[in-house]
This record gives structure tokens, C-alpha cells and sequence, in this order.
């Protein structure tokens, strides 16, 4: 006769101790809660967005209620990390760190950014351009300015062409990571070696830099999620010389509402709403 194995589980296994983390599913969404209460056959939770719920024994299963994995309750900074792989899990780690200003993620080689909607202070100056530009990818906490000092590693050391591809919805600031990744890249063209005295600040690296305000006056208008929205999309390519130094670049722009002129004009007295930047200016 063959033998059977059974294995019981008590309810308040580890549901009793007060102060757990777990997800909680509800109405088809997994929730971060914190156990409050367990007895009389009732446990009582609080989900991370202030709802208290009331679950019977028999609702409790691991379908309903399971316990939260340290890695998701620590949070990483590399989100391949996480033993839970599921979007809840994604979304509770980057509202972790964006609570505490860490506004970038790493998932493997992509960074994951989130739009601060501020000024952080330190974030983006100098002395940060030089401590990413000494360390290789993933010793520093994740940034932009790593991605763009690998990407100037590869071309200058391997002499490998590098593509950086920057999408999102309107508002989570694609233009920004644009500027701040040709800001790193100038300044790593301007301290290059080899470069002569006479060529650290280039009318090139300045006009690549400087031409993203004007590009914006005629091609950003004012939208229902964004007060600057990009109307183009852009490709940009930059040259680089054996050196390090910038040599050369091109901007092609791709228009993607053609007809913003006319269209938000008509819809003017939406406060919405907003011709382009330059024609608003000009025509308030």
C-alpha cells in the first residue's frame, strides 16, 4: 500500500504576527498591506493606500493573501533582483525609492525613471558628472548619467557605434533625459584626452546642447498631461572623434501632430489646451 503524506497548515500560521507585510488581492489587483489583527477567524489588514480589510478563514489562501518577499519589502535598486517578478512587485519598489528621491531603477541593462516633479538637489551638477564618469556601470546607485558614461566608454574605448533609446508618456520627461544625456556627454568631450587647450568648449557640443530650447519654442505646446509637451519626436546623432571629442552631430526631427496649429486653435478657450509655444507667445 502506498503512502500518503499530509500536511495541515494552521490558519494563523504566520498570519498572527502583527506588523507582516503581504499582497492582498483585490478586485483583481495585488495590493502591499501590513497585518493588523488575526482572530475570531478574521484577518484584518491595511493595504499601502489606507483601505482595512476584513478576510474570513475561508477567504484566506495563497490566491488571496501571500507573504511579502524581503527583497520587495527592502526594496533593490535593480529590479532583477526581485524574487517576486510580477507588476505589483514592480510598482512597489519604484514608489519605495521615489518616496526617498531615488527617482531611477535599473531592471537589467534598462533604467526605469520616474519624473520627480522637483528640483533634487545635487542630482545632476558637476560633481555628479565626475563621480558616474569614474565608475562602470552598476558600482554607483542607478542613474542617467551611468547610462551615458558606458555608452561613452563603448565608443571611445571599443570604438562601438551606441544607440540610447528614451520612450514614455507624454510628461515623464524623455526631453530632460535628452539634455541630461547630452550635458554628460559634452562635458566628457570637453575634459576627453587629447583634446587641445583651444578646443575644450566647442561651438559644436554648445549648439547641440543649445538647440533643444529653440526646437522646444516651436515644436512643444501645452497639453491636458503636459504644460510643455513635446508635438516631435527626435533622432540625434553625435560624432565622436578617436580623442573622445565631439566632432559633429544632426538633429532630425519627426512631427508627430502636424496640425497643432490649426487644431489647438480651434480649442483655444480650453484651458487644456495651448497653441505652440512660439505661436502663443506671439498670438496670446
Amino acid at each position: 500500500m502506498g503512502r500518503v503524506l499530509i500536511i495541515v497548515h494552521h490558519f494563523y500560521s504566520w498570519y498572527n504576527l502583527l506588523g507582516t507585510r503581504v499582497w492582498v488581492r483585490e478586485k483583481e489587483q495585488l495590493l502591499p498591506a501590513t497585518v493588523n489583527s488575526c482572530g475570531d477567524g478574521t484577518l484584518v489588514v491595511t493595504t499601502d493606500y489606507g483601505e482595512v480589510l476584513y478576510l474570513q478563514q475561508a477567504e484566506v489562501n495563497r490566491e488571496r493573501v501571500c507573504a511579502m518577499h524581503q527583497s520587495s519589502i527592502d526594496g533593490v535598486e535593480d529590479m532583477s533582483a526581485l524574487a517576486e517578478l510580477h507588476e505589483a512587485a514592480i510598482m512597489h519598489n519604484l514608489h519605495q525609492r521615489y518616496q526617498k528621491d531615488g527617482i531611477y531603477t535599473n531592471i537589467g541593462s534598462i533604467l526605469a525613471a520616474v519624473n520627480p516633479y522637483k528640483q533634487i538637489p545635487g542630482l545632476y551638477d558637476l560633481e555628479r558628472v565626475d563621480l558616474y564618469s569614474k565608475h562602470h556601470l552598476g558600482e554607483l546607485p542607478p542613474h542617467i548619467f551611468a547610462v551615458a558614461n558606458e555608452c561613452y566608454r563603448c565608443i571611445w574605448k571599443r570604438h562601438d557605434s551606441q544607440c540610447v533609446l528614451i520612450s514614455g508618456e507624454s510628461g515623464a520627461g524623455k526631453t530632460e533625459s535628452t539634455k541630461l544625456l547630452l550635458q554628460f556627454l559634452s562635458v566628457m568631450s570637453q575634459n576627453s584626452v587629447g583634446t587641445p587647450p583651444s578646443e575644450k568648449s566647442t561651438r559644436v557640443e554648445q549648439a547641440i546642447v543649445q538647440s533643444s530650447p529653440i526646437m522646444e519654442a516651436f515644436g512643444n505646446a501645452k497639453t491636458v498631461y503636459n504644460n510643455n509637451s513635446s508635438r516631435f519626436g527626435k533622432f540625434i546623432q553625435l560624432h565622436f572623434s578617436e580623442c573622445g571629442n565631439i566632432q559633429g552631430g544632426c538633429v532630425i526631427d519627426c512631427i508627430l501632430v502636424s496640425v497643432s496649429s490649426t487644431y489647438i486653435y480651434a480649442h483655444i478657450k480650453c484651458s487644456a489646451l495651448r497653441n505652440f509655444n512660439s505661436e502663443f507667445l506671439l498670438f496670446p
